[in-house]
Parts: C-alpha cells; sequence; structure tokens
C-alpha cells in the first residue's frame, strides 16, 4: 500500500536524539517507528537497537499487544554479552511489572517467575559487567524489593498424582 521513505545515513544522529526524546517522554510507538527507520539505513546501531528494545518493553502491558518476543529477538544483535544479559534482564523485570498490574488470577505467581528470570540474568550480567557500572546491580535490587513489597511467591507445587494400578 504505502512505501517507507528511507532516512539518509546523515540524519542518523538526529533521529537517535529524537527516539531518544519521544522515549523520555513516554511516546514509546514514535521512538519504536525511529529506531526501525534508523535500523534500516544502520542494522548494526547498537544505540538504536538499545531504544527500540526499551521502547518495546515501555509498551509492555499498556494495551497495544507488544509481545515480548519482539523485544527479545534483539537480543542477539547486541553485539557485548554484557549488553544481552542486562537487557535480557530488562526484558524480564519489566513482563513481571506488567503482568503483577495485569492483577489477573495467579498475577502475582507469574510475575515472580519473570522477576527471579530477570534476577538471574541481571547476576549473569554483573559477573562480566564494566568496572564501575552497578547498573544490574541496581535492577537485582530493585526486583528483590518488588518481590518483598508485593509479598510475590513462586507458584505451589503441584502434588504428584499417583497413578492407580
Amino acid at each position: 500500500m504505502f512505501e517507507l521513505k528511507p532516512i539518509s545515513k546523515k540524519g542518523v544522529k538526529e533521529a537517535m536524539e529524537k527516539a531518544e526524546r519521544y522515549r523520555l517522554l513516554n511516546e514509546p510507538r514514535l521512538a519504536e517507528s525511529i529506531c526501525l527507520d534508523i535500523l534500516e539505513v544502520d542494522p548494526e546501531n547498537q544505540r538504536a537497537i538499545i531504544i527500540l528494545l526499551l521502547a518495546l518493553t515501555d509498551q509492555f502491558g499498556k494495551g497495544r499487544s507488544v509481545d515480548v518476543n519482539d523485544a527479545r529477538q534483539l537480543l542477539p544483535r547486541l553485539k557485548r554479552k554484557y549488553d544481552r544479559e542486562y537487557y535480557a534482564g530488562i526484558i524480564c523485570e519489566r513482563q513481571g511489572k506488567a503482568t503483577l498490574n495485569q492483577g489477573i488470577p495467579g498475577a502475582g505467581h507469574i510475575a515472580y517467575a519473570w522477576l527471579r528470570n530477570a534476577m538471574e540474568h541481571f547476576e549473569k550480567a554483573e559477573s562480566i559487567r564494566p568496572t564501575g557500572n552497578d547498573d544490574s546491580i541496581l535492577r537485582w535490587n530493585t526486583c528483590v524489593r518488588l518481590i518483598e513489597r508485593d509479598k510475590l511467591e513462586p507458584r505451589p507445587e503441584e502434588p504428584a498424582q499417583s497413578m492407580l494400578e
């Protein structure tokens, strides 16, 4: 129906600034669109991949159906292992919070599982973090506080049913 118009390579820097600004203005769909345009002309742009991933996770639980896998598919495009682990944790943490805010039956147990998964990624990121970068520790602590504040627990184990002969 319509054909998208490509941006110029010289416009990437300014477009990146706009994407970050729109994200901070709570306009993740606009930031997402700009990042997609940037990645069309500069597919390896790490900053655009990260802003796109964050813009997608900003939309979790907000009515628009952004699937967690939309964000996860961006992880292999990140070059540094630290970034892959850290942002995998961000995805899980934000999905956990979105699940918790839905208030559906069992949401607390599901959110707990997401947050624990996030904590595992943050621990891996912590072990390989750049010197002086405590972001993964800060995020891990946030997950702990969410679990404790909301008294989240894992789903109780289902008792195994014995087979009657």
